[in-house]
């Protein structure tokens, strides 16, 4: 099967990908949530806001539905002003988010262009951050083998991309709720991988729903739950959504790892991904509208901030301190 990679102008250098989040449990919060996640959004509309976004939510083992809404930026400096316009700056520290009743959360990856790839199973649409890219490659042959995810990487040319330190606490408790903020270590990595089945019909989608989307959410839920074990600080399967709220036919894993390293020793030895390649590459060739693709990057120390505000300890990497 043919893939592709998104390219993009040589004046991009760095990347902001911000996963802006606010938590809930229960209908008699559910309001509130809405309302915090719609004064978000309103705060992208700002000067320097995201030049695009996605809307996603997920359930997490706690059972607390997330709302997310996920900034892109291929300006760091924009997003920069952004973050520290009064409006958004006021939001986010006033203690008002500490007595809301529900739970928010900061998530701000920078990679640079060299620490970052892509790759897609169509040459077309774009998704994620790769839509500011606003290209995709001829076919590529640095895929389908084990190691291709690293030869990807431009930075892997020259790093072997150890990772190096430990998440570290910089504020709070998080088993005591209230602010807490997170400060990453270098080479910390992120996979966000996405599927897009909207335009599946008959025998593909019923392939879809019947074979691969249990094996790819089994191995998701692992992630999710048990996922310290192999290197995974953390694991969220995201559903698309509307300005409505309404869900939409495409979703995407992402997680955050140790290393790279970790990432791939998962992907190449364990179970959970084993079936859900397995199973893909048996029935590749019935497809021929789902897409599929994913975007892996490693970041700098000082690329990454966590932030969690009243969410429970589980919550993103506050898991694996």
């Amino acid at each position: 099967m043919p893939a592709y990679s998104a390219i993009g102008s040589q004046s991009i250098t760095q990347l902001v990908m911000a996963y802006f989040g606010v938590q809930s449990k229960g209908d008699e919060t559910k309001g509130r949530a809405c309302a915090a996640f719609q004064t978000i959004l309103q705060s992208f509309k700002l000067a320097d806001g995201p030049a695009r976004h996605d809307l996603v939510q997920f359930v997490d083992g706690q059972g607390h539905l997330n709302l997310i809404a996920v900034g892109y930026w291929n300006d760091p400096a924009k997003y920069h002003a952004w973050n520290a316009s009064a409006e958004v700056k006021n939001w986010w520290a006033s203690d008002d988010r500490l007595n809301d009743g529900i739970g928010y959360f900061r998530e701000i990856l920078s990679p640079r262009m060299e620490q970052f790839e892509t790759i897609f199973t169509a040459p077309g649409p774009l998704e994620g951050v790769s839509i500011l890219l606003g290209g995709l490659s001829e076919p590529i042959i640095e895929h389908g083998y084990w190691g291709s995810m690293r030869d990807r990487l431009p930075l892997s040319q020259t790093d072997t991309m150890d990772p190096v330190g430990e998440l570290t606490l910089k504020q709070g408790t998080p088993a005591k709720g209230g602010r807490v903020i997170v400060t990453g270590h270098l080479n910390l990595t992120l996979i966000r991988s996405g599927e897009d089945w909207s335009r599946t019909e008959d025998e593909e989608r019923r392939t879809w729903f019947d074979d691969i989307q249990p094996v790819l959410l089994e191995g998701m839920n692992y992630l999710r739950d048990d996922g310290l074990e192999v290197g995974c600080y953390c694991n969220r399967y995201c559903y698309h959504m509307g300005e409505d709220g309404k869900l939409q036919e495409k979703g995407f894993g992402v997680s955050l790892w140790r290393s790279l390293s970790n990432l791939e020793s998962w992907a190449e030895s364990h179970h959970t991904h084993l079936q859900i390649f397995v199973t893909f590459n048996r029935l590749a060739k019935k497809f021929k509208e789902l897409v599929l693709y994913h975007e892996v990057s490693v970041f700098d120390a000082g690329a990454q901030y966590f932030e969690y505000i009243n969410c429970h300890p589980k919550t993103g990497v506050m898991r694996a301190l």
